[in-house]
């Protein structure tokens, strides 16, 4: 595996300062980008730098043209990029720009053409944009920032590892949106005391802590490989028993009278439950711990309280 540069975090907020935007009077194009957060503003910069408003905005990779049309491919520029971030505070607050971010890791098909229409929106509006719901643009920013932020949350609280015989703890996950980036802090601070890999199958690649730092890292051969692959193969000698007890926990702080099903599933998705471990099948039969005791003696009547024997 090796590392991939990816932004985690953003730069400490500074005081909004509105300025102007060129005026889009070329011939649009049809732009595209290497993937990357990075590309994307790099792209960004280039639409006003040539005048040409967007047509499309499409990563390379994916990239869909007409037939008669051939894309404007931009390079991404680390400095561009990192110009026109810092640059956007001058036009929304942190809490806004992060949004944008947000937006990118939702993975919404139109994802690159909203995000150029709300910072168009922010350069050429004399108020604050974040709060005006009234355009369309606006409500779906915060439409699919919110949906990123439960992601998140869900993640979160469902990750479930898997310790390896040489002491790595390994969860797998498959969530709908790309919020690896965005779970690194609080993974890195919550598990500080041991080594960890966070891996999206879906997207082929993971979190790696090694005790000192966390990285992006990708696998050279993600096709063909499960999720159980590696668990097979390499898991702790304990690590089933280490299921057992979770199992066991789970079902015996669990209130079958007060079951709803339907909020259960509204709280915990169906999607999520194959990598949880209290959802797999048991290989013990659960049994309830028989521990209640029936009061020796005559009965005692509602509101009476129970003294100590004398002494």
């Amino acid at each position: 595996m090796k590392p991939v540069r990816r932004p985690f975090a953003t730069p400490a907020p500074a005081t909004p300062r509105r300025v102007g935007a060129p005026a889009l009077t070329a011939r649009p194009l049809d732009y595209t980008y290497d993937g990357t957060f990075e590309g994307l503003l790099t792209v960004l910069f280039r639409i006003y730098e040539s005048k040409s408003p967007p047509n499309s905005i499409q990563p390379e990779a994916t990239a869909q043209s007409g037939l008669f049309v051939q894309p404007a491919h931009r390079e991404t520029e680390e400095a561009l990029a990192t110009r026109v971030w810092d640059g956007l505070l001058k036009t929304m607050d942190s809490e806004a720009r992060a949004r944008l971010y947000h937006v990118f890791l939702s993975e919404d098909a139109d994802r690159e053409l909203l995000i150029f229409r709300y910072v168009d929106l922010a350069l050429r509006s004399p108020v604050d944009v974040a709060e005006n719901y009234a355009n369309a643009d606006v409500r779906r920013v915060q439409r699919l920032a919110q949906m990123m932020f439960r992601e998140k949350h869900r993640m979160e609280a469902f990750v479930r590892f898997e310790k390896t015989s040489d002491e790595l703890f390994h969860a797998t996950i498959e969530p709908d949106m790309d919020v690896l980036p965005l779970i690194a802090a609080h993974f890195t601070k919550r598990y500080a005391d041991q080594r960890w890999l966070i891996y999206d199958r879906r997207r082929h690649y993971g979190l790696y802590y090694d005790l000192t730092r966390t990285d992006i890292v990708q696998f050279e051969n993600p096709a063909g490989r499960k999720a159980t692959d590696i668990s097979a193969t390499v898991l702790d000698e304990r690590e089933p028993l280490f299921k057992h007890l979770w199992q066991a926990y789970f079902d015996h702080v669990n209130i079958p009278e007060r079951k709803n099903l339907k909020l259960h599933r509204r709280h915990m998705p169906l999607r999520y439950w194959k990598y949880l471990s209290e959802k797999q099948p048991r290989e013990v039969r659960f049994e309830p711990i028989k521990n209640k005791q029936a009061i020796v003696g005559k009965e005692i009547s509602a509101g009476q309280k129970l003294l100590p024997p004398p002494a």
